[in-house]
This record gives structure tokens, sequence and C-alpha cells, in this order.
């Protein structure tokens, strides 16, 4: 089914999200791409028309602007799941959300892997205390640790994923492995183990290590490197098990109940993003479900063009005597300056489609579905639903709505 044509009559498949959500074999959504395109209302709107349809759907999101507690009508989320209320669950199905903590997240790890002793010398280590709030890569590795958490669960046979608000949407894949590459690598195990002396090789060893830590000590300062060193020592049990669940995760992502959307805007920076993401989901083999485009701007005036629209203004703007529309009647002001407007939507909306059309001739079989803009945020439920209503019916003209 094909819903659009891009550049050199380029057909594009058209996204059935229902048919996404009804396939019970989904059990994962993953909603991505670069900042500030809508993901996270993307996601709301999508686990809202799940659970609507009869699936038990739970949103995780990462958002910091808590956007989506606001748009279910709740005044906040937690690390927790929690059920939104006003949900038609006629068909069996129910909603709950909650917002990804990541230190919290990192902090149960801590409680479910280590005795309690050790645990409490995890947490109150400042050095933890500082990689589980604001290292690289943390919030995108407690993001899928969460995941993993959620699917293992079972008590969702659907979770929709609000990816993380990267400036590049690519580290939502690179940085778990980067994470579990650093907290499972060679420099840590090196600093944690002690040398023991008695080998002429183990001498070099040892001076090489006094080095390395000495210039560790200049550049970080000797009570970090300590705190680095105490972290370390109790933290040695659990390097092994960040990185095998973040490879189970990862297969997690690769597997046949997951499905990948994109969601962009048509601007040249957000498409760009949109393409490699694309590319690089299927070099890891990663079910991409399609793209959606989102604040696209048309007209219900279409068959009016640019040009024809600032000629008539023209018109308009100049009276038969030949004095300006500042003299005659205002009604031709009022009218010129609505044509006007017109050519600037339409100048756009030709922009938009150009840029687009690269997209989907780069990409010719990505399914699209577009989200065309109104001047209004979406703040409720029923804002979401409709939003949900408009990804499924593409073909309806004027079924469409912004995501913000």
């Amino acid at each position: 089914m094909s819903h659009a044509s891009g550049r050199h009559g380029v057909t594009t498949p058209r996204l059935e999200m229902d048919r996404i959500i009804d396939d019970r074999r989904t059990r994962i959504i993953v909603c991505c791409g670069s900042g500030g395109v809508g993901k996270t209302t993307a996601a709301a709107a999508i686990g809202l028309r799940a659970a609507e349809r009869g699936r038990q759907t739970c949103v995780l999101t990462v958002d910091p602007a808590r956007r989506l507690a606001q748009s279910m009508g709740l005044t906040s989320l937690d690390n927790t799941p929690r059920p939104v209320d006003g949900v038609d669950g006629t068909s069996g199905g129910s909603l709950h959300a909650m917002m990804l903590d990541m230190k919290r997240t990192f902090d149960e790890i801590v409680e479910a892997h280590a005795d309690p002793d050790r645990a409490a010398q995890i947490l109150a280590n400042p050095f933890y205390q500082s990689l589980s709030s604001s290292f690289a890569g943390t919030q995108e590795y407690m993001a899928m640790e969460k995941l993993g958490q959620l699917r293992r669960a079972e008590e969702w046979d659907l979770i929709v994923v609000d990816t993380p608000p990267s400036r590049n949407a690519l580290d939502f894949l690179d940085a778990p492995q980067r994470l579990g590459r650093f907290l499972d690598g060679r420099l840590i195990r090196v600093l944690a183990s002690p040398v023991k002396a008695g080998r002429p090789y183990m001498k070099m060893l040892n001076a090489g290590l006094s080095m390395m830590t000495g210039a560790l000590t200049k550049l970080l300062g000797a009570q970090v490197l300590k705190d680095a060193q105490t972290f370390i020592t109790a933290f040695d049990t659990m390097f092994g098990g960040f990185r095998e669940r973040a490879e189970s995760t990862y297969r997690l992502l690769q597997a046949p109940g997951t499905s990948f959307l994109v969601v962009a805007a048509p601007e040249p920076d957000a498409l760009r993003e949109a393409s490699y993401f694309v590319e690089r989901l299927d070099e890891e083999r990663m079910p991409l479900a399609g793209l959606i485009l989102n604040r696209v701007h048309r007209s219900p005036a279409a068959r009016l063009s640019a040009a024809r629209s600032l000629a008539a203004a023209e018109t308009l703007e100049v009276m038969p005597n030949g004095t300006g529309a500042a003299d005659g009647a205002p009604r031709y002001t009022l009218a010129a300056a609505a044509l006007r407007l017109h050519a600037e939507r339409m100048n756009l909306s030709g922009r938009e489609q150009r840029v687009a059309g690269a997209f989907t001739s780069a990409h010719p079989t990505v399914p699209v579905a577009e989200v065309v803009a109104l001047p209004v945020d979406v703040h409720d439920l029923a804002g979401l639903r409709y939003i949900g209503e408009s990804l499924a019916n593409q073909s309806q003209a004027g079924s469409r709505a912004p995501l913000r």
C-alpha cells in the first residue's frame, strides 16, 4: 500500500500503525530520532492507542521536560510505572507510564547484585555518585536496563520506549555498550587488582603502574583516584554483569518482537539524523517499522499556488483608481494579507516536500506517516488520542495532528 510519491515518481509505502499495535508478537516499540522532534508525544500517543485497542501497555520515557506526565494528565512520573486514568478500557487494555530515574535505576542494580553491606559502601562512594548521575552514556544505559526489567516482569504485553533526547540519535545505540565496556575494561581491572611482587617482570609492571597512577593522581587528584579505587574494589564482582546485560538488551532490540519508529521533522538536520539512524538500524539488523514525519505543513487550498496567490495579493493592494490599499477599503488589505500568508505556507510546504523527497528517494522502502502541524500543543489524553487516530488513518484527509 502507498500513500505518497517522492521525487522521480518514487512511491512511499504507508506506515500502518494499527497493524503494528494489533500484532501480538510486537512486544516493544522504540521511538527514536534526534532531540526536539516529538518522540515523547509520539510514544504517549502510540501507547494510549495500543491500550485502547486491548494491549497491556507501559510507556517508558526519559524526557527530562516531564511532558509525558503533563500530556497524560499526571502531576508527575517517577521510576515506577503508574496507571493512567481516563483510558477507555472497554477492549481490555490498560496504560501505565513512567519516567526513567537513571540514578535510582543504577542504585537498584547495586542493591540487587550486592550484599547489603557492600551495597551501602558502593552507594555512599563519591565516585559512584558521580558516575551514576552524570557519566556520559549512563542515561542511555539505564534506559536499556529499565527496559530489560520491564520486559522480564511480563506484566505488560507492549512496552513503548521514548529514547533519550540525545544531540545525536545514534548515542542511544552506542552508549550502553560504551558504559559496559568502561565498567568491564582493562584499565579499571588493573586499578582494582594489586600486582604481586617476586618476579623480575612484575617489578617492571609495578613501576609502570606507579607511573600511570601518578599521572592519574595529577590529572584527577589523589582523593578522586582513591574514591575510584575504593569503588572499583567494592564493585568488582558486578563488572561482568553490566556487559552481559547490555548484550542481552541489545539482542532484545534485534528480536522480531521489537519495532523501531524513527521520528523526524521535515528539516534537513532532523532528516539527516533520521537517515543515519535508518542505515545504522539496518547495519545492526534491528527491525525498522517506519518513519513518522512530524510538523508537516499542508494547506486545504493547495490548488492555489504561491505564485498565483502573490499575484492576486498584488492586484488587491492596488486599487482601480491607482491609490494604495491604505487609502481604500480595509477588506482588500485583509484579503491581500491572507493571500500572502497562504503563499508563505505553500513555499514552506514546497521546501519540506523537497527535503522529505530526498529522504524517501534514499530510502524508498521505509514506510512513512505524516503528521500535519497545528498551532496547538498536545496537553491531555484527548490530544494524544487524536494523534493516535491520525497516525492510524493516514489515508483520510484532515485526520492528522501535530507532535510537539
